[in-house]
């Protein structure tokens, strides 16, 4: 296949970056299914309180946010393949720890370690799938890589609704969660990565761990994960409680996704134009109606409505965040960048999950759902303000 000048183009979907997307849905698709259901499960099972629930399963984001920035010095230092397995050995085998928690103090430990390999697979996976990528077809890669985590997150939480609403059973949901982790990481092991040489850097160099010229990035980032964590990690419990949707949780991943999805399919092409910073507006904009509408209309129309409207916004703004973080590094740290925009999101998150749960117990869910709105926005001043004539001054490609 040729372009209009004769020259040979790269293939996108080639076999590791197929079983790197694929591994990388599989890891995912564990996580969704448990997620959603973790506050439910938490209240029912150990009658756990909001705040008390968000104290729990912020545990899981602090360790994966810890990891990240020596996962991405580990990518660039060592062979990826064996960091990668590694890591995802780890995450695979600590589903088995949750049936077995047989209290609030145990689930917590097991949930709070099993954040580490959470947070160094991610970084990795998604390293390793840009290795093997064209390095013409590089952007689009991100956005189409990107889609493995919106499928899962479609569909692994109408999923589990179903299987729950079938067997009743939690326990059901973490043997198959344990199982699917186990397909990606077999999956994963048949990878072949290019060699690479060994980077050497000065031994207490801390842009090995966090890509300084990724800052501006990373604060409006903390933002969009911040309203991201409060919703979704309460939305379960507040349609059961204030809304009466007992199985709508499902759908709203579902529509939520629909909407990444689509952006992705669509905005990987202008990624590929080299419009990263309107991609970026785009989903900034989009993503702040659909927050504004959750937190203001309190009704079916607004509970499913920006479920799509924040899908479409953030499925245009994460992979053209993702490609700005790599073009501020040079190729040598693209694990280090990749690290950097996961913790950046990993803060948010937790943050959002922690806050989130106390302003919930506080105030309520109109107030916590406000104030990830006001969050969300602070972010997008943040960026047309400074982040995105900052991100035009000091990128590299």
């Amino acid at each position: 296949m040729t372009s209009k000048n004769d020259a040979p183009v790269e293939k996108l979907w080639n076999g590791n970056y197929l079983k790197a997307w694929t591994a990388n849905f599989m890891l995912f698709f564990s996580f969704m299914l448990l997620t959603p259901l973790f506050p439910l499960y938490l209240s029912e099972t150990f009658q756990a309180d909001k705040q008390t629930i968000g104290f729990v399963l912020s545990g899981y984001t602090l360790t994966a946010l810890i990891i990240r920035p020596f996962s991405g010095y580990f990518v660039d230092t060592f062979p990826r393949k064996k960091v990668l397995l590694t890591s995802y050995f780890l995450f695979f085998i600590l589903f088995a720890g949750y049936p077995l928690a047989g209290s609030l103090a145990l689930f917590a430990i097991i949930r709070t370690l099993h954040g580490a390999p959470f947070g160094a697979a991610t970084v990795s996976n998604s390293t390793v799938a840009i290795d093997v990528l064209a390095s013409s077809r590089r952007a689009e890669g991100i956005g189409y890589y990107g889609l493995s985590n919106n499928i899962a997150t479609a569909i692994g939480p109408t999923v589990a609704l179903l299987i729950y609403g079938a067997c009743n059973s939690y326990d059901v949901l973490f043997v198959i969660a344990l199982l699917f982790s186990a397909a990606g990481l077999a999956i994963n092991s048949t990878l072949k990565i290019p060699s690479r040489a060994p980077e050497k850097r000065p031994p207490m160099s801390f842009d090995r761990f966090f890509l300084l010229k990724g800052w501006s990035n990373g604060l409006c980032m903390v933002c969009y994960a911040f309203s991201y964590g409060v919703l979704a990690t309460y939305i379960a419990i507040y349609g059961k409680e204030e809304l009466g949707i007992t199985g709508g949780t499902g759908l709203f991943f579902m529509l939520l996704s629909t909407g990444l999805i689509l952006s992705r399919l669509t905005g990987s092409r202008t990624l590929r134009q080299g419009k990263i910073i309107r991609n970026a507006s785009s989903g900034i904009v989009v993503s702040l109606c659909g927050y504004l509408l959750f937190a203001t209309m309190h009704n079916l129309w607004g509970y499913y409505g920006a479920a799509l409207i924040i899908g479409l916004g953030n499925g245009h703004m994460f992979p053209a965040f993702q490609t700005m973080f790599l073009n501020l590094a040079p190729n040598s740290q693209r694990g280090t960048a990749n690290s950097t925009l996961l913790v950046s999101w990993d803060i948010g998150v937790g943050l959002g999950v922690f806050f989130g749960g106390a302003v919930a117990e506080r105030a309520g869910f109109h107030a916590a759902f406000l104030t990830a709105w006001l969050v969300n926005l602070a972010g997008a001043v943040c960026f047309f303000a400074h982040t995105k004539s900052y991100f035009a001054r000091n990128r590299l490609r």
